[in-house]
This record gives C-alpha cells, structure tokens and sequence, in this order.
C-alpha cells in the first residue's frame, strides 16, 4: 500500500523552472521527507517563520510560487488567521495546508476555540488541503467543509543494524506537565502495572531537555528500582525507540504521531490512545482509552500494554515498501505544486480577493 488512495492531481511535475515552494516550517522532518527533490525550498530558516508575517508576505511574495502549511504547532495558530489568510489572498499566494493535528471534540483536550477559528481560516483559503489519515479527512469534512487529500505518512528513519531491541521492555517517554499529559503519575503507575503484569519491566524516557520536570512518582519508583529512568538527547530518540518491545504513546491530544512511524521503521509495537488517528496511520496499534470525564483510564492502559507484551514483536517495516511510499507521496506533492504554479491561478485569486468572492 502506498499513499491512501488519494484523488488524482494533474500529471506529473511539468517541464522548466522547478516550483519555488516556502514551507512553514522551514526545517522539519516530515517535510523534508515529504518534500520533491527538485522543488526549491525559500527560505529563510528559523522559527517563528518570517512567512508567517504578513509584511514579509508582501515584501517577497514574488519570491515564491507557493506557500506550504503544516498545523499541529503552536505558535502557527496564534499567529495564521484571518489577516494572514486574507493577505495570502490579496496578494494572490497559492496555500496548501497540511493538517498534522486537529483537536476533536471529546477528547481531555478541549478544542481552543481561537485554534479552531484560525484553522478554518486557513483551510478556507488553502486550494489544496491534505492530511494523513481517512478519519482525519473526514473530522475536516464534517467541522470544516473542505476535502482533504489523504496521503500516508512517510518513512522517517532507518534502524540502527548494530542496535537490539529487549523483550519485555516497555517504553513511556514523560516531558512537562500540561495538557497533553496531565497526569504523568497516573501514566507511570499504569504503564508499570501493564509491564509487570505481562512478564517486563518499565524504561520511563525523558529528554535531557526536560529532566529538571521529571516527577516525584518517577523518582521515588526509580530510587526503589522499581522501574528504569533515562535521561536521553533528542538525537538519540529513535534509537531508544528501537531498544523497546513496546512504546506508550501518552499524549490524548493528538491527531498523528511521528513516533507511531518510527516505532514502525524500527519494530517496536505502539500503545496509543484510542482518540485520534493513531490506528488509522498503523493498524498494528494497540489501543488504550479515556473515562467519559477525560480521565485516564489507568485500566484500559494496563490491559493494553499486557495485550501488547503477549504479541511477538513485530519486524522493522520492509525498507523497499517505505522507500516506494515516500516517493509516491512525494509525488503527489510534487503533482500539487505544479498545479498551483499555473501563473494564471495567482492572478484569478487576486482579481477573485478584489471582488470579495472568495478564493
């Protein structure tokens, strides 16, 4: 299976000068893997993105062909809203949007009703919306109004041939309390239960980044050897990923998960919350849910992780698979761009903008 099923766009890349694309954000993972090889990426670097700023989209909209959302940040949705849309508008700039999260209703995450309006003003102004999931294309569809091109998440990395993996060993990787995991206590007592429970034991990961919030449970269970804390740099993530039978993904909030990929590049099965897409994007998850009140269902993650621990551990994804699938969603998008870079679309959008009838 390479990208899922998404609707023809165009033909292939036409002839002549390659399609100058301003992605935000400018240094990414996922763009870059997602990015064709003879696309020109304008910069500059850096983030807050400066094309998130409606003065340099004046000042250097001749400079590019296209403008290429990511959501799912936030500081992208305080800042890309009506104006920002409008000025796209104006100035008659191509916008694709890709939707990397989206907040759904139900979720311990409430949706920011801010984040909601910004994101509707984007996605009212794209002429090509993508995401990464058929249930994510639908929640677009019913919220939003907009058709949503699905394309599979791509491969992000390869496994380390030198490195083994441990059965048994289950992963939980804590950052700052917040949000996205309001109650890391209740994770780790869970997570440990499930390890215990199926025969393992408990690796609690934290990023050097935030070990000065690592919490009291944590410590106090570490001390006692009850399970292991390890402090790791952001380089080393999928590496510590490809040492794990299991991986818990924590965060209810999300919509999609880089992890989720990685786990599947190096062969180490997910445990993931049941909200969101996580098992559209890998139908080899395993799923844990939330009480009614948005709870963690501590006994729902302890069964899941024991589930997990009973399955054999699955293989590193085939490479030849994963190579086919980037260069097929890179394809899409190659096919996207070299729509929108018809010079006649941005002078219809402009002439469209000064008329008030809408993109």
């Amino acid at each position: 299976m390479i990208p899922a099923d998404p609707p023809e766009i165009g033909g292939s890349s036409r002839r002549g000068d390659p399609v100058r694309v301003a992605t935000i954000p400018f240094d990414d993972a996922y763009v870059d893997a997602v990015l064709p090889p003879d696309t020109v990426r304008v910069g500059p670097p850096g983030e807050p993105s400066p094309w998130l700023d409606v003065d340099h989209l004046a000042e250097h909209a001749p400079e590019i062909d296209v403008l290429h959302l990511h959501t799912g940040r936030a500081h992208v949705a305080a800042v890309a809203g009506q104006c920002w849309a409008e000025t796209l508008r104006r100035l008659g700039i191509p916008l694709v949007v890709t939707v990397h999260r989206l907040d759904a209703p139900g979720t311990t995450c409430p949706v920011d009703p801010v984040r909601e309006a910004h994101l509707a003003a984007v996605l009212s102004t794209a002429e090509v919306v993508l995401t990464l999931t058929r249930g994510a294309a639908d929640e677009i569809a019913e919220r939003f109004g907009r058709t949503a091109i699905v394309v599979a998440h791509p491969s992000l990395t390869v496994p380390d041939p030198e490195l083994g993996a441990e059965r048994g060993l289950v992963g939980l990787r804590l950052g700052r309390v917040g949000a996205a995991v309001p109650d890391p206590g209740g994770l780790v007592r869970a997570a440990l239960s499930g390890a215990v429970s199926g025969g393992g034991r408990l690796r609690v990961l934290v990023d050097e980044a935030d070990a000065r919030w690592t919490g009291s449970t944590v410590r106090t269970l570490a001390a006692r050897r009850d399970l292991e804390l390890v402090v790791h740099a952001a380089a080393d993530w999928p590496a510590q990923l490809q040492q794990l039978h299991v991986a818990v993904l924590p965060e209810p909030c999300g919509s999609h998960s880089r992890d989720l990929e990685i786990c599947r590049d190096v062969g180490t099965r997910v445990v993931a919350p049941s909200c969101g897409w996580a098992a559209d994007q890998w139908s080899d998850v395993v799923s844990y849910g939330n009480h009614e009140e948005g709870r963690l269902d501590e006994v729902s993650l302890t069964a899941a992780i024991g589930a997990a621990l009973a399955r054999p551990m699955p293989r590193p994804a085939d490479r030849e698979w994963r190579n086919e699938q980037r260069a097929a969603v890179r394809q899409v998008y190659a096919d996207v761009y070299a729509q929108l870079k018809d010079p006649v679309l941005p002078a219809l959008r402009a002439l469209r903008a000064e008329s008030g009838t809408g993109p």
